[in-house]
């Protein structure tokens, strides 16, 4: 019900007429059709306009009734009353008095009411792109309509936040129920070809999403000009070109920064070499490039290709221990006891040229068939074999299993299995080495170095272990104990390694903290400056804090083309065997599954137990909301 003071008369009742119940019925007797034909035009209004405007009066409803439509019956009244209420711009209706307004007032309200009704055929338009959910070329839209599209991109990505848009975008979103859920808005800018299916939401707004700029490309030009000739300090380099040295690495690694050699003392004692790149005779410390592989801290490896820290020209080129080319390196050279201690080490500048390049596969079969004329990889594996079982005599953990990856190959999702062949064990033996020589070098010299450690674990006792299936299930109860790995500039002890100390040093091209630590070393060596503590502990922080933001695109990387795998799957099902859990409230449970050599998450039996047997299956996914609920159940 209205007040009776915002009831305005129209038409009153005729004399003893009781009031209708509605508006249709006599004495009114107002019905669309009845307004329609009220006679009420265009020509009329204008005509009355300018006649009220000239004369300078005004008119009441009646009047101006007359005027217009000829007569004052309840129809032609109302069609009058409802024309002056509604979006008309002649006249002024006040309290039942009707005044036509000035030419100079209505030239602004034309103009107003103009740009509103352009403003609605945009919003018009911009729903039915939206709706129609069809491919759309952004640059070929009205630029606020390319701005829309950004903020929804920003907002699909979550760089922005519903309530930071545009009012008039909000509403467009509500009246098509999108905006609160990511994954609906993706969905649609999908559709309209505006967002890759595939993109990092992390990755937005990082050094990686750019790359290198044309400033970084030029100077990597510079360098590789540079690399052909004499730097200061070649002259000092010891000269291992003539070593027999051989390089292993996936089929596909083009950046290759470490090799193995095996020399053959005079005394019949075996000498290990460990060559790793020297990217440090070109790169100076807080160069252009310098300061972008500090910003990046590390590669980046996606499922669609590794992103370098260095432009690719370099990583590939001069950096790279590149079969028959000479090349820089900084080579470690160890003996090792019969117990596989380290008896004596060096740390070399050198030139190095390997001898070939073995792919993993390779290298194994090389180590099983051992030819007499290619002994040494043979022998490399028996001496870090060595090296390795004393490790696990000082504690270190070994628990080698396949892992799967999963790769994308032109846009489809491909599981790629690494073995954990003798060839792959020699080099991660040999690249743990390496670290360790690094790290006793440090601490013998009490040089600041990026050591890695991890605080001791206390895990299962040795019954409970043997009680559970060797392998997977056994790992898992041991992995639950482990502490994050740390990282400062004292040494101490890694548990898991089984070493006093360590650092990493055999990725320098790949990891910006092994070139700190080459960089350190050589200064040592020289008599240069070294870093202190407190100066290395602030490069720390800057480069570490770049790594950690990769790794976290890294992961969030593999799990999206995880759940593109399972959406190309999602039909199928998995032999799996039950690890332990992870929430037993929610019944999340960690499964293996051999066929895909993954550890995955899954809602399980409530009564699992480690080592059963379950069938694996996807009850649902969607990469675009980032959603994948696996389900095991009694196989």
């Amino acid at each position: 019900m209205l007040p009776q003071r915002q009831l305005e008369l129209i038409c009153p009742l005729p004399s003893g007429a009781d009031a209708p119940n509605r508006l249709g019925a006599l004495p009114w007797a107002l019905k669309p059709e009845s307004l329609q034909e009220a006679g009420l035009s265009h020509r009329a209004w204008g005509a009355a306009w300018l006649l009220l405007l000239e004369s300078g009066e005004t008119a009441g409803i009646r009047d101006f009734a007359d005027l217009v439509c000829g007569g004052t019956e309840p129809a032609q009244l109302a069609a009058c009353w409802l024309e002056l209420v509604g979006a008309q711009l002649w006249f002024r209706f006040r309290q039942g008095v009707i005044q036509p307004r000035t030419s100079a007032e209505l030239k602004p309200l034309r103009r107003e009411r103009r740009l509103k009704q352009l403003h609605e055929q945009r919003e018009q338009c911009w729903q039915q792109l939206l709706r129609a959910r069809q491919p759309i070329e952004a640059a070929a839209l009205p630029e606020d309509q390319q701005l829309r599209l950004e903020q929804l991109n920003q907002l699909a990505a979550g760089r922005l936040e519903l309530d930071q848009l545009q009012p008039e975008l909000r509403q467009s979103l509500s009246a098509l129920h999108l905006g609160h859920d990511r994954g609906d808005l993706r969905h649609l800018l999908v559709d309209l070809g505006q967002w890759d299916p595939h993109q990092l939401a992390s990755m937005g707004g990082t050094t990686w999403s750019s790359g290198f700029s044309a400033e970084h490309q030029r100077e990597a030009e510079r360098l590789l000009d540079l690399s052909n000739q004499e730097l200061p300090g070649d002259r000092e380099r010891l000269d291992l070109t003539a070593q027999r040295c051989v390089t292993i690495d996936d089929d596909d690694t083009r950046d290759i920064d470490d090799g193995l050699a095996l020399e053959r003392r005079p005394d019949g004692s075996l000498r290990l070499w460990i060559h790793v790149a020297d990217p440090g005779r070109l790169v100076e410390p807080d160069s252009l490039l310098d300061l972008e592989a500090r910003r990046r801290g590390s590669s980046l490896y996606l499922a669609s290709g590794n992103l370098p820290m260095f432009p690719l020209e370099l990583t590939t080129g001069p950096f790279s221990l590149r079969a028959g080319v000479r090349s820089a390196a900084w080579s470690t050279w160890v003996d090792l006891d019969g117990e596989g201690e380290i008896a004596a080490y060096g740390i070399e500048r050198s030139w190095v040229k390997p001898t070939y390049r073995l792919s993993y596969s390779d290298a194994d079969d090389l180590i099983d068939l051992a030819p007499p004329e290619e002994g040494d990889l043979a022998e490399l594996d028996q001496l870090l074999d060595r090296r390795r079982q004393w490790r696990v005599r000082q504690g270190a953990l070994q628990m080698d299993l396949p892992e799967g990856r999963i790769r994308s190959r032109d846009g489809e999702p491909v599981i790629e299995v690494s073995e954990p062949g003798p060839s792959r064990s020699l080099v991660a033996e040999a690249m743990i080495l390496a670290g360790a020589v690094a790290a006793r070098f440090g601490v013998e010299h009490g040089l600041a170095l990026p050591f890695r450690s991890q605080l001791p674990a206390e895990l299962p006792p040795q019954t409970e272990l043997d009680a559970l299936p060797d392998g997977a299930v056994r790992f898992a109860a041991i992995k639950r104990c482990l502490s994050r790995g740390l990282m400062g500039t004292q040494p101490a002890s890694h548990f898991s390694l089984g070493l006093p100390a360590y650092v990493q040093a055999t990725s320098p091209i790949r990891r910006y903290g092994d070139l700190v630590v080459q960089r350190q070393i050589h200064a040592q060596l020289s008599g240069a400056p070294t870093l202190s503590e407190d100066h290395l502990q602030e490069l720390l922080n800057h480069f570490d804090a770049a790594v950690r933001e990769g790794i976290g695109i890294s992961r969030e990387d593999q799990r999206h083309w995880q759940q593109v795998w399972f959406e190309a799957h999602k039909s199928g099902q998995w032999q799996a065997e039950f690890l332990r859990w992870l929430r037993p409230q929610d019944r999340l449970g960690l499964l293996r599954v051999d066929e895909l050599a993954m550890d995955l998450a899954a809602e399980c039996p409530q009564n699992a137990q480690p080592g059963e047997a379950l069938l694996l299956r996807v009850q649902q996914v969607d990469a675009l909301r980032d959603q994948l609920r696996l389900v095991a159940s009694a196989s």
